[in-house]
């Protein structure tokens, strides 16, 4: 199949900003280019459209206007005026990225739009990606795929995680053999497991740097902790972290996916700025570790991308807990801030070709189903 140029769009739950992202892929393959070392150059350039504060405000009030939604359709609160920035923000960092890398719109094929998630209910057949893919392929003059959780969703699936597919291509494309894992640590954090046949199968494994971004808000008015510098001067809260590790979601068997708002960064309380840093930097690391319990061969390498990658403290734990050999997506040459950006046009293709995006041991829906809306200019 002949490849062609894809541009993707991810807007996560960390809600830091818009990554875009262009690889070339025919729905099947990726086209990477190896380098000294087997080491692999970048798949496309990328691009950033960082949220001001205010914006950032809005999505959150988004997020807790959305708690009252009952049906997929229901808009209630600020998300009519949330879901046109988001579409404006997208266009914007689109924009900039062609003008930036001297492409014109005649360069790109399509394009794969997230959407900003402000409620995930799989199982009230409830998942929200405010944004109009409609608005955004007008105003691009590029069509674009959106809407890509739908489906798998109304075919009874968790309509997540929904990268595992393009995890595979790229492992393939880079000749890594199972048994490993990729864990990509976002908002939530998700696992997909590769075993030595190539089997996959993939589930949130639960909060990923939300937790830690929302205190060190709350207590420092950063954005993140910083290499997970202030974790590591504290010391987490053994009896909460067992509390915490009770919840219903780790011992349920995937595919399984996790609503951002089941867990709340309040939970570490009273506790000092380390100390709750560290208890929630911990939390992430063994909600990982439990994962393991659901992993049909146990990986012997893990590669970890997201912003969690960024996060000293954390990687730290993932080794200690792991006990296993565990590499930056950035250190393979695959790209740790943009993972789910290039999987998004990846997955764009997919749709456009009537290829399965969501398989039962990725999202549990019956059967392999392709999915997204496919807009026009």
């Amino acid at each position: 199949m002949a490849m062609m140029r894809a541009i993707g769009l991810m807007s996560g739950t960390s809600l830091d900003g818009v990554d875009v992202a262009l690889i070339e892929t025919d729905g099947e393959r990726v086209n990477v280019v190896k380098g000294h070392n087997n080491f692999l150059e970048p798949l496309g350039p990328t691009g950033y459209r960082g949220y001001a504060d205010e914006e950032k405000a809005l999505l959150r009030a988004a997020t807790k206007d959305a708690e009252s939604v009952v049906a997929p359709e229901d808009r209630p609160g600020c998300l009519p005026e949330a879901e046109a920035f988001v579409t404006r923000a997208h266009a914007e960092a689109v924009e900039q990225f062609l003008a930036e890398n001297g492409l014109s719109t005649a360069d790109i094929d399509v394009i794969g739009f997230h959407g900003q998630t402000v409620i995930h209910r799989p199982d009230h057949r409830i998942s929200i990606q405010i944004g109009d893919g409609q608005a955004l392929a007008r105003r691009l003059g590029i069509p674009v795929v959106s809407d890509l959780r739908r489906a798998d969703i109304e075919a009874g699936g968790q309509g997540a995680p929904l990268v595992p597919i393009f995890h595979k291509a790229l492992a393939e494309a880079s000749g890594f053999e199972g048994p490993f894992g990729i864990l990509n640590i976002g908002g939530v954090a998700n696992a997909t497991l590769i075993d030595a046949k190539g089997g996959i199968i993939a589930f949130d494994t639960g909060p990923g740097n939300a937790l830690i971004d929302e205190w060190m808000q709350e207590r420092e008015n950063k954005n993140l902790d910083d290499g997970g510098r202030t974790a590591a001067r504290g010391r987490p809260d053994e009896s909460l972290l067992a509390w915490l590790l009770m919840h219903p979601f780790f011992v349920r068997k995937p595919p399984k996916s996790l609503d951002r708002n089941w867990f709340s960064h309040k939970l570490a309380g009273q506790l000092s700025t380390e100390d709750g840093a560290a208890t929630l930097t911990a939390f992430t690391a063994r909600a990982v570790a439990r994962a393991l319990d659901h992993a049909p061969e146990v990986p012997t390498r893990w590669i970890v991308a997201g912003g969690g990658a960024r996060n000293g403290e954390l990687v730290r734990l993932l080794h200690y807990h792991l006990r296993t050999e565990i590499t930056t997506a950035d250190a393979i040459g695959w790209s740790s801030a943009y993972l789910e950006a290039q999987a998004f046009a990846h997955l764009a293709v997919r749709s456009l070709k009537g290829l399965p995006i969501t398989f039962p041991s990725t999202t549990g829906v019956r059967e392999a189903i392709s999915g997204g809306v496919l807009a026009q200019p």
